[in-house]
C-alpha cells in the first residue's frame, strides 16, 4: 500500500469513526466516551498526513509513533463500547478490526524506518 491509499484509509477510518459516534446514545456514559473516541479516531488519518510531511525519519517516527498511539487509543475505546453493550457487537467489530490493523501497519512502518536508518 503506498502512502496516498493509507491516506485515504486513514480518512475513511475518520468517517466511520465519526458515525459509529454519531450512533452512540447520548447520556452520561456515552458521552465521555463519544468524546474521546472522536477526538482519537480523527486524529489517526490527522497525525498519518503530518507523518508523510515529516522532515526527517526521527520526524517520520514521532509523527507515526502518535498515529500508533492514537489508533490504539481508539480501539480501547471501541472495545469498552462493546464489552458494555452500549451498542452491540456487530456494528463496531469491523471498525475495531480496522484501528488494530492500522496500528499494525503503522507499527511495522517505525520498525521499517529504524532499520532503514540503522544501515
Amino acid at each position: 500500500m503506498n502512502p496516498e491509499e493509507l491516506k485515504a484509509r486513514c480518512k475513511q477510518f475518520s468517517l466511520r469513526v465519526i458515525r459509529l459516534v454519531r450512533a452512540l446514545p447520548d447520556d452520561r456514559v456515552s458521552r465521555p466516551i463519544a468524546n474521546q473516541l472522536i477526538r482519537s479516531g480523527t486524529s489517526v488519518a490527522a497525525n498519518y498526513r503530518a507523518a508523510c510531511l515529516a522532515k526527517s525519519p526521527a520526524d517520520f517516527t514521532s509523527k507515526i509513533g502518535t498515529a500508533v498511539e492514537e489508533a490504539d487509543e481508539s480501539a480501547l475505546w471501541m472495545e469498552l463500547i462493546i464489552e458494555d453493550g452500549i451498542l452491540p457487537a456487530e456494528k463496531v467489530t469491523s471498525l475495531w478490526q480496522e484501528a488494530t490493523e492500522l496500528t499494525a501497519i503503522f507499527c511495522a512502518s517505525i520498525k521499517t524506518t529504524r532499520q532503514n536508518n540503522a544501515r
